[in-house]
Formats: structure tokens, sequence, C-alpha cells
């Protein structure tokens, strides 16, 4: 028995966030119902073609659903909808400002007649305000988050490698959605839920804000170093890969001094006495540091960080993550079906393979149509009617 088994989400989802959001609570055994525009499908599943043919976002986000493909504007499909949300607990949907009320499938058109339903909506800027028609994309919400002005080097603002403004949407989607399942336990009632990426994004901004609170100087941008924690970051060793490490206090910064680069006076210099003074002479204590690593490999570096209890890591490449040690070593991989053949797939973190999470197949489009279809009542003539018509 899977936590949310039992739980049907239907969704009209596309690119990351609502899909991140809705592949999690299929991992915890919900059903999840992933309606898709006749032919095209959700767009992300034509980003990239790396994974033997298919889209690297799309496998990530949308293993474990059911591809259903309707043309909404067709009565008959909508219709369709309808049927599938008579039953159902989780309404979700990223689409285009003002799609849903257009089709009437807005939160207060829905709530008379499912009053159990929670609907989720996940958007750029959340349902009002003088924004809330404003397009959005991940790059675009980190850009306006204020992500971009602290992330990068100096003068060269850099974004994300991966959408993390999308994924923290789509993780507050998922949260807040638990989160009403279990208030509706209580209540008996449905909700609506307004996600917006804007706001995922400055509340994951909070320490930089207060950082710069009443007029007071930004983080600086600090490429892979920690912009107000020093020596934080990636120091190369003497065989030209780099170690990063992290002091998170004064004990540690002695140890540092005298396992690490062994000038235990260093520790009373007055440059380097406090954060807030190593910070401010980092470029001092930067030439210091790499000159004390010349000498080393990046395996005595580490041997040193680690008798000195200082927290360090590797600066791994993609491909050193797919063979990680850590991660074998606690069974954290394991193999999902796809339309192009079997993928390596993570297991989902904070659950244990024990637990059996949901890792059934990413589907192709429209796989499930006719099945869903049937299961809701349609016959053959309707159906052949409906794809006739191309409502399906």
């Amino acid at each position: 028995m899977r936590p949310l088994q039992g739980i049907k989400v239907v969704t009209f989802e596309h690119a990351i966030a609502a899909p991140f959001c809705t592949r999690q609570l299929a991992d915890l055994g919900a059903r999840v119902i992933k309606i898709e525009r006749p032919g095209t499908g959700d767009f992300a599943r034509n980003y990239d073609e790396r994974v033997s043919g298919l889209a690297s976002h799309f496998v990530w986000t949308n293993r474990s659903k059911e591809s259903l493909t309707l043309d909404v504007k067709h009565p008959e499909a909508l219709e369709v909808v309808h049927k599938l949300l008579d039953d159902a607990d989780v309404f979700v949907q990223n689409l285009a400002p003002g799609a849903t009320q257009r089709l009437g499938l807005d939160y207060d058109t829905l709530k008379e007649r499912y009053p159990r339903l929670i609907v989720c909506d996940i958007s750029g800027y959340g349902s009002d305000g003088p924004m809330r028609d404003k397009k959005a994309y991940d790059l675009l919400i980190q850009s306006e988050s204020g992500f971009l002005s602290i992330t990068g080097s100096e003068g060269e603002p850099a974004k994300a490698g991966c959408s993390i403004a999308d994924i923290a949407a789509g993780m507050y989607g998922y949260t807040n959605i638990l989160t009403a399942l279990i208030e509706r336990g209580k209540t008996g009632r449905g909700k609506r839920i307004d996600v917006s990426m804007l706001e995922s994004m400055v509340e994951w901004m909070s320490y930089p804000l207060y950082y710069a609170i009443d007029g007071q100087t930004p983080p600086p941008q600090a490429g892979a170093s920690h912009a107000t924690i020093f020596p934080y970051g990636p120091f190369r060793a003497g065989d030209g890969k780099t170690v990063m490490l992290g002091l998170q206090n004064e004990r540690e910064w002695k140890k540092f001094c005298e396992t690490v680069i062994r000038q235990p006076g260093l520790q009373s210099d007055e440059r380097f006495c406090t954060n807030s003074r190593r910070t401010q002479h980092r470029e001092a204590l930067t030439h210091i540091i790499l000159d004390a690593f010349e000498p080393l490999t990046t395996a005595q570096v580490i041997e040193r960080l680690e008798e000195a209890g200082i927290a360090n890591a590797r600066m791994n490449d993609i491909h050193d993550v797919w063979q990680h040690e850590q991660l074998e070593a606690r069974s954290r991989w394991t193999r999902v079906d796809t339309p192009a053949g079997v993928i390596p797939a993570l297991f989902p973190p904070g659950l244990a393979a024990s637990d059996e999470p949901r890792m059934d197949a990413v589907p192709a489009l429209g796989q499930h149509t006719e099945a869903i279809l049937r299961e809701l009542g349609l016959d053959t003539d309707a159906i052949d009617r409906m794809r006739a018509a191309n409502a399906i």
C-alpha cells in the first residue's frame, strides 16, 4: 500500500513545474492522468532527443503517468474532462494565464460541482496582481526574483544549470497538495492552491534578501565560492583538480590552519581572525591556500580536510554522478520503461527501495486514451467519432 494509492490526479500540464509536481504524487502511488494536446502533446516532449530519441526533461518528470489526448475545445472532449473530475481528488494545471477560466475549469467554477476537489494552479506570477497575465519561463523568473544578481562571477551573471524556478514551484505545488489532502480528511472540503514561480524563488532568496535589508550591500557574485563565508568554495590542488571545501565556524578555521595548510600562526592574523575579515581579504587568503595546496594531490588535500573535520567535496562532472559510489552503495538507482526502451532512474529521495515507490513507465503520447475512455463508459462508436473529429 503506497501512501497515495487510491488518489486520482487529473492534470493539464506542460514543461517542468506541474509535471514535476504530479510525478512526485505518482511516485507515492497516486493515479495521474495527463491530458495532452492531440498530435503534439506536452511541448517538453520535443525539447531534445538525448534519451534514445526522447526528451531528457520529459522522461525525468513524467514516469508513472497515463497519457490521454484531448482537444478540450471540442465539447465531447470537455465532457470527458468532467467525467474524469467526477471522482478526482486533485486537479493540477499550469496552462497559460486565463486558459482554465475560458474552459470553465477554474476553481471558482469547479468548486460547486466538485466540492472535495483540490485545485492546484501553478503560474509565473500568481492569479492576481499587475503581472498575473505575463508569460513566465524558468530563466525569466530566475532573473525577476533577483537570483541572477547574486549568481555567477562579478559582472557576469549566470543562470542555474537546472530549471530551479520550475523545480521550486513544482515542490511547493507538491507539498501544498499533500497538506490539502490531510486538511480535506478533517474538513471534507477541497481547496484552491495558487503557486507562483516568482514567490517560490523569492522564498528561496530569503537569505540574500535579509543580508541586504534596509539598503545594505547585497551579497557579491562569487562564482562557485560562497558570497559571505570564506574559505568556502573551489580550490585547485597541485594535480590540477579542484576540491570544494567549506568552513562554518572559528573552531574549523583553527583546525584548517593547523592541520590542512599547516600554518597555525595564520589563525590569529588580524586579516583572517573572523569570517567577516576573511571574506574582506579573500584574495590574499586564496593565494595562501593555493600555495599550500600546490605540492599536494587532490586526494592528499581531501585526506587532510577529513583529518581536520572540514567539510569537503570533489567537483564532479555529470558523468561522475552517474557512477557515484555513494548512490551505488545505497542502491538508489533502478530502471524504468519508456517508449524507447529501459532507462535508469533515481529512486525518490527519502523513500527506500523497500518502500516500493511507484516507478512505472514514461507514457507515449496518447498511450492510454482508448483505455481511459472505455473506463468512462464510451463505446467504440463514440471513440471512433471523437477520433474522426480530432477530439482525441
